[in-house]
């Protein structure tokens, strides 16, 4: 090689202006890519976050749909339990009205058996004596102790039927207890009506010996022999009640037949009658 070629530069060895445009493109296509790749790192990023956002969102729906779901069943489960407790409810009441309805039953049994008590106590009490004074005595205790009388007074008529004429009483003065005309008193309407007549127009603890609370005629086999005058009674007996009444028809039936009789045996020197006076009695 001359000295000429070796001073003369090689062609190739200086880039041409292809290659330059070239490496400019290349170089503007990599940093494009790069600018793309940065780009789509940045989205992916975004994209990232948004689907973790969007699954927390998710979640808390999904934990939102179950407690709903669960609110809904406790809802169904407090509906079921209401509607169990109205029916144990409506159940009570109906126990509740038949145990009241029993009570009331056996509270007015024991109330029967009480006074059919007293009828018994008060009907063996007219009749375990055989003295006149004895029957009285009874006869005082069954209307203090029974009937709750405190001022009362116990009348037979005369011989005339015209008067009654008292033979016992308590807490009336004896000034006080007087013969009664059968015509024109209380005491009298009672005897000849031969019905017990009860003054219901005041209490009877605030009677008086001119209006007796209560007057009781008092009979033999239908024949009204006396009466029993019941002034007053004591200040917590503010109304006579039914065994009250059934207290007066026994009185009325049985006072004036045992007295009688107590009379009759004390007459006969308290000897019983010959069994002749119980023969032929079926007849």
């Amino acid at each position: 090689m001359t000295d000429e070629n070796r001073k003369r530069p090689d062609r190739s060895d200086t880039p041409t202006a292809d290659l330059r445009s070239e490496r400019d493109l290349f170089l503007a296509k990599f940093t494009r890519g790069a600018r793309i790749t940065d780009e789509f790192l940045k989205e992916y990023e975004n994209l990232a976050r948004r689907s973790q956002s969007l699954e927390a969102e998710n979640a808390i729906l999904r934990a939102q749909v179950e407690a709903d779901e669960a609110l809904r069943d406790m809802m169904r489960k407090i509906e079921q339990l209401e509607q169990e407790k109205a029916d144990l409810l409506s159940r009570f009441r109906r126990v509740e009205a038949q145990s009241t309805t029993v009570s009331a039953r056996v509270e007015e049994v024991e109330a029967e058996f009480a006074n059919l008590a007293n009828l018994f106590v008060a009907s063996n009490q007219i009749h375990s004596s055989l003295s006149p004074r004895g029957v009285t005595r009874r006869i005082k205790e069954v209307l203090a102790q029974f009937v709750g009388a405190e001022r009362y007074a116990m009348y037979l008529v005369n011989p005339n039927g015209n008067e009654l004429v008292p033979i016992a009483s308590e807490g009336v003065p004896g000034n006080k207890l007087l013969p009664v005309r059968v015509a024109n008193s209380a005491i009298g309407e009672a005897f000849q009506g031969a019905v017990v007549v009860v003054n219901d127009d005041v209490s009877p603890s605030t009677g008086t010996l001119e209006q007796p609370a209560a007057v009781i005629p008092l009979s033999i086999d239908e024949r009204v022999v006396g009466a029993v005058a019941i002034f007053s009674t004591l200040s917590q007996k503010t109304r006579f009640d039914t065994v009250d009444f059934e207290l007066f028809k026994l009185l009325g039936q049985h006072a004036a037949a045992a007295l009688v009789s107590a009379s009759l045996f004390v007459q006969a020197d308290r000897k019983l009658p010959g069994l002749e006076a119980f023969l032929d009695l079926s007849v």
